[in-house]
Order: C-alpha cells, then structure tokens, then sequence
C-alpha cells in the first residue's frame, strides 16, 4: 500500500518458481497440464507455479499464472495494489482448501458447469466436487476467457464420485465450501495508538504470534478485497480475523477498489457522478466481505486510493468516491476510513472538508514516507492546526516496502503510525456525498 506502487518486484526471481508444465504430464509445448485428474490448456504466455515446491511463492494477481497446490506462507509477496490485472487460476485439492471469507465459493460437480461468477474484487472460488479440487479463479476486466480455461477441463475417470479422497466417498473430508453459519461478530478495533504494519497478505499465524510476542506493533492492516487488490488471500477467513482479534491486534480492513488512473479494470472513473455509484458499490462490497469475516458493524473500513499527479483531473471524482464510500458505509451500519497519499487525496478531502464534514471519511490514513512516526499536521500534510480529523482520528503510513523481522519471521511490511479511537470518530450517520 503506497503511492502509485504495482508490483515490481520479484521478476528477477520469477524464472526460481517456474516449473515444467506437470506434475503429472504435459505436453511438448508446454501447455496442457494434468493436475489430480483435470486436464487442461493453458495459454503459453502464463506461468505454471507449484506451490508445494515453492511454499513461498506469491499469489500475484497481476501476472497470467497456473497455480498449483495449497498455497504456503507467500513470504515472497511485495506490494499491495496494481494498476493491471491478470487473469490466474489456481487449483489445489479440495481436501484441506480454507474456508476463505473474502471471495464468493460455488459448488459445481464438473468444469463444465463453471456459471457466470459475481464478484466485487474479480475473484471466485468453485469447489470441483466430482474432481475433489478446488479452483480459484481472478481475472482482470472480463472473467470470460479464465472461466473458459476452466470450463474446457476433461475430467479423468479417477476423479469420479465414489473415488477415494472424491467429496461425497466414503471417508472424504468435508467438503469446505459447504454452507455453515454465519460467523460470530468480532470486536477488532479498541482504542489504539502506536506502531502499526500492512502486508500484502494476511500471514500465517506462526509469525502473528511470534510478532504480536516480539515486534512494536500492536496493529494491522488487512487487504480484504477490491478489484485493484495484489495478492491473494488464501489465509483470509472469519477464523484468522477471530484469532488476531482474541491476540489484541488492532485490525485494519482495507478494500482496494478502483484508483485514479485509466484501466479499465481497476481504474477509477474521471466523472465525479460515476465515480459516486462506484464508491457506493465498493462500500457494499466492502460490508459484503466484512461480515463474513464476522467484523461486527462500526468497525471502520479503509478505502485504500492510490497517489496521482493530475489534481485537475482526479481530485473531483476522488471526493465524491470517498465521500459516496462514507454515507453508503454510515447506511450500513459501519464506519468509514480512506487511505491516501498526503501530496492528493489528503489534500482534496481537506480542501473540501467544510463543504460536507458529515460526509468526510470518519478516520483519514495518510501516506507520506518521511520516517516519522507522528500524526502531526505537519507528518500528515493537513493545514497547520486544523479541526480536520482532530481527536484520535488520523494514521500516517511513514515507512514503505521494506522488509522487517522479528522472532524469526521475516515480512515484507509498510509501516505506520496510529492514534484512533473509533468511537471518537463518530458513529455511523447519514450524509450527502459531494458530486452526486
């Protein structure tokens, strides 16, 4: 999470994790692939990555890649939004696939009966139940051409119902896309102020412990979804959210929907009332992904929007996104955050604070890296003793992509500092954006 920051690095190691194309046959082109009984073709130009081999490797979502096996730890994950996103499928057996809480997971018994997906951040699950894999789909403007991949799959006599480990055998796990209640609502937000990191996934519960035991940090920022997110979040379930919570780390939910700058998957609209309804709709996908996480309402919610250059052109249709992203978050019961760089967005939500303080975000997360850990005016790029986001109300990132370690786990973090009191910042309520 920062400035108008995609995910460079790791191309220089990208050739480490390619495999040839198997684990069990592929063709001399190296496009069609076997995996637990499934047979399909991929396009040359994607990257075949075996999880079990490389347990570090990144579910990156911005290049063409065939992943395959449960994923590991990610400690190779840099970066947090892209500005281009990919189409990536990754398959791993159904046996043991978490119950992730951030994206949609279907039920089909063939490949063939792949149907349209919904979702919010271009990302759903579809629990092979015949072939005992579960598959991940993420696309970037489309999902015609992944789902395509998919659907196209020949499923091999040994995947049959009945198999062994096949859903539905005897003995076979449950399958983990089955229906189950509701989780219970977590409380994740007391009153904080102190160190806090972001990653670009959530990770693994060794190095929360070990981190919440030895590092400074006493809160985290979570990518939750959003079109423009970077990683995937295998790990990401109401359970991890309940066990960090239980540990008393301060959570920070962050929904990276569309940002200021032309694609047309993962841009922002440059109109100010298109960018309205699109801030409207990240909100509800936002809430949509909260509660199933179990984040119990007035929990805040960050919209991380990426730096621009351009004010002319963006600063309008930035405010009325952000603002929008605040009423709608009030209608539904939470509370509203926006992560932005001091140079833009901070500076277009404070020249426009006074025309709708109702509908300003209610806890403003401002990135300028300047190695101070303060929520200053100054370190905040607000104007000299301002009103705006006064009281407990502010963070300020100050330290970007860098690695840290502690009790042995090494994270590829940014770093912030926090002072916010999420009853101090008021209470979900209705306002009206600006630009609607």
């Amino acid at each position: 999470m920062a400035p108008i920051r995609t995910l460079l690095s790791g191309l220089l190691g990208a050739a480490a994790l390619l495999i040839p194309v198997h684990p069990s046959t592929a063709a001399e082109d190296g496009r069609t692939v076997e995996y637990r009984g499934l047979r399909l073709t991929v396009p040359g130009d994607w990257r075949v990555v075996d999880l079990d081999r490389n347990p570090g490797a990144c579910l990156r979502l911005d290049l063409p890649t065939l992943y395959l096996g449960h994923a590991g730890t990610q400690t190779e994950c840099t970066g947090r939004a892209v500005r281009s996103r990919a189409d990536t499928l990754h398959l791993e057996p159904l046996d043991g696939a978490p119950q992730r809480a951030d994206i949609p997971t279907v039920r089909v018994e063939v490949p063939g009966g792949i149907p349209e997906p919904q979702s919010e951040s271009n990302e759903v699950r579809y629990a092979l139940r015949r072939s005992g894999v579960m598959a991940t789909l993420a696309y970037g403007t489309t999902p015609d051409a992944v789902r395509g991949l998919l659907a196209g799959a020949r499923t091999a006599d040994s995947a049959a119902p009945g198999a062994p480990g096949a859903p539905g055998a005897p003995g076979a796990p449950a399958d983990p896309a089955s229906a189950v209640a509701g989780p219970k609502p977590v409380r994740a937000q007391a009153p904080f102020t102190g160190a806090g990191f972001d990653a670009c996934t959530a990770p693994t519960q060794r190095a929360m412990d070990g981190w919440r035991a030895a590092s400074p940090f006493g809160a985290v920022g979570i990518y939750i979804g959003g079109r423009a997110r970077a990683c995937a979040q295998p790990r990401l379930t109401a359970g991890w959210v309940r066990r960090q919570a239980e540990a008393g780390w301060h959570l920070m939910p962050l929904w990276v929907g569309p940002q200021p700058w032309n694609d047309p998957a993962t841009g922002l609209s440059a109109d100010p009332s298109q960018a309205n309804q699109e801030g409207m709709e990240a909100a509800e996908g936002a809430v949509t992904v909260a509660r199933s996480l179990g984040l119990t309402e007035g929990t805040v919610l960050y919209n991380d929007l990426e730096n621009y250059t351009d004010r002319t052109t963006w600063d309008p249709p930035v405010v009325a996104y952000l603002t929008a992203w605040t009423v709608r978050l009030h209608e539904l019961g939470y509370r509203a955050g926006a992560y932005v760089a001091a140079s833009s967005g901070a500076k277009a939500l404070s020249a426009h604070h006074d025309q709708a303080p109702e509908a300003m975000p209610d806890v403003l997360w401002v990135a300028v890296w300047n190695g101070r850990a303060s929520v200053s005016d100054a370190d905040t790029g607000l104007p000299a003793r301002t009103h705006q986001w006064a009281g407990r109300r502010r963070a300020h990132q100050y330290r970007g992509d860098h690695d840290d370690t502690h009790d042995g786990v090494t994270l590829n973090i940014d770093s912030s500092w926090i002072d916010i009191d999420p009853a101090a910042a008021g209470g979900p309520a209705r306002g009206r954006p600006l630009f609607s």
